[in-house]
């Protein structure tokens, strides 16, 4: 079996995969270092973590208890959110390649250090399974340069300062699904986090994505794209810590009617609700257009993540301000990220050793 790790910032998802693929088991642990919950299968109960080793331990311990132990697994993938402008294949995670993702973690501050605390514990939980990393920015690596290049100084470009993109594992789910696959496919994974991406042929050619997370569309609790300016001000008025928090945790459709849930906005009748869901939906369409042209047109749209597979009312509202392009094929896809972190897992693991000069962990 595999088992497959998403360690974000406060949380922990954990799945475990037959060697066909076939997902037998689901945890999650919430609110790592405060009161949260540990949730098997859907079964939640109160929990106090006191980091993501300890989680995860938890987790592994619920999981032995229902027949999944260690001792039955072949390996461990982890989705690591950034790779940089190097790691842009999965890899089998070994001394040198754990100091990659380390030293991407100036480029993704929130994200990397939990998958890093999740190699880590499973490192010292169960140190001889071999453990393997998927990125969700290697989806856009092949961007060309004229899409991924900020117009700023050399010397600035080569601190890694560059559009990459994100949900690539997402993306890469998608196209699985949808056969056959069109030739200029506008997908849109909209969730917690938004993002949209232009694929022609299978390939990512442009995503609303940059640097960070941080730019696009509206989202949950993130403003989506900001004149830099104004977040100078806000930095230099406020603080740097003040305004990540305001950018990353206070925004977006909660600093527009002070909830993040699309559910709830849809179904308060009250006007900041209705405007928050108008400026969703407009500025996801907006960034269509600008992916439509990267591609030059488009055959048809996939929606995917918790809000683009639920809210038929959010796909219809995107549509319709879409209406200029004609009729259009559009297709609703289930988010399969640790299906296809398991499925990295399992080719990478099926492929003869290659001579390395670290270790693996």
């Amino acid at each position: 079996m595999i088992l497959v790790l998403n360690a974000g910032s406060s949380s922990v998802k954990v799945a475990v995969f037959d060697l066909d693929l076939t997902q037998r088991a689901t945890a999650m642990v919430s609110a790592i270092g405060g009161a949260g919950k540990l949730t098997v299968d859907g079964q939640s109960a109160p929990n106090t973590s006191r980091d993501h080793a300890d989680a995860i331990r938890q987790i592994l311990v619920a999981f032995d208890q229902s027949g999944f132990g260690t001792d039955q697994m072949a390996a461990a993938g982890h989705r690591v959110v950034h790779g940089g402008a190097t790691l842009t294949e999965p890899v089998r995670i070994t001394p040198p390649i754990e100091a990659e993702i380390t030293a991407c973690v100036p480029l993704a501050p929130l994200h990397n250090p939990p998958a890093l605390a999740g190699i880590a514990a499973i490192r010292g939980l169960a140190p001889d399974l071999p453990q393997y990393a998927s990125f969700d920015t290697a989806f856009h690596a092949g961007q060309s340069a004229v899409a991924t290049t900020y117009a700023l100084p050399e010397a600035i470009r080569d601190r890694g300062i560059r559009r990459y993109g994100f949900h690539g594992l997402s993306y890469a789910g998608l196209i699985r699904q949808i056969d056959p696959l069109p030739s200029r496919l506008l997908a849109l994974h909209l969730g917690a986090g938004v993002s949209l991406c232009g694929i022609h042929d299978g390939r990512s050619v442009a995503t609303s994505m940059g640097y960070s997370p941080l730019s696009g569309p509206i989202m949950a609790t993130r403003p989506g794209d900001i004149d830099a300016a104004a977040v100078l001000r806000l930095a230099q008025e406020d603080g740097i810590s003040a305004t990540l928090t305001l950018l990353n945790q206070k925004s977006g459709l909660l600093g527009l009617a002070g909830s993040a849930d699309m559910r709830t906005l849809l179904a308060d009748t009250g006007e900041r609700a209705a405007f928050a869901v108008d400026h969703f939906c407009y500025w996801a369409a907006r960034h269509a257009g600008s992916l439509i042209a990267a591609m030059g047109g488009i055959d048809a749209v996939a929606f995917t993540g918790g809000i683009g597979e639920n809210s038929p009312m959010i796909r219809d509202r995107i549509m319709a301000h879409l209406k200029w392009l004609g009729p259009l094929p559009v297709h609703v896809i289930p988010a399969r990220e640790e299906h296809e972190i398991a499925r990295d897992v399992l080719r990478l693991s099926r492929q003869p050793p290659k001579q390395s000069s670290g270790a693996s962990t």
